[in-house]
């Protein structure tokens, strides 16, 4: 159980660095943006509601069948439970959060409004 408890713990990680530089990755690929967008809108909605990311209720599932208490356990799980989890006041984490996903969505923003301007631009041709 140990070792699932890590590997969702990683999934985690990843999930978190998709959220964080999704947009600066996403560029030119549609289907990464589809599916990062959705992405970022869940953040929000974690960060300020009091739904529970699906992702930490089974990481908290493994770890307690597992015997694990924060912070003891293996080498991996400790410093990635670290790093997915920094000992910060909530509102930093939320603030913190909350902007990520803006600044995600302020770029995304930034290149439909490239994308218009370029779009509306373009000669229009009058071919019969």
């Amino acid at each position: 159980m140990a070792q699932l408890a890590t590997l969702v713990l990683f999934l985690h990680l990843l999930w978190l660095a998709l959220a964080i530089f999704g947009a600066l990755w996403t560029r030119g690929r549609p289907v990464w943006t589809t599916l990062h967008i959705p992405a970022l809108v869940w953040g929000v909605v974690v960060e300020v509601s009091p739904w529970p990311c699906p992702l930490t209720l089974i990481e908290n599932y493994f770890e307690s069948r597992a015997g694990i208490e924060p912070y003891q356990g293996g080498f991996l799980m400790h410093y990635l439970d670290a790093i997915v989890y920094p000992h910060l006041p909530g509102w930093v984490l939320t603030f913190a959060g909350v902007a990520v996903c803006l600044f995600n969505l302020g770029i995304y923003g930034w290149r439909l409004r490239q994308f218009l301007a370029h779009r509306c631009s373009r000669p229009i041709s009058l071919r019969s």
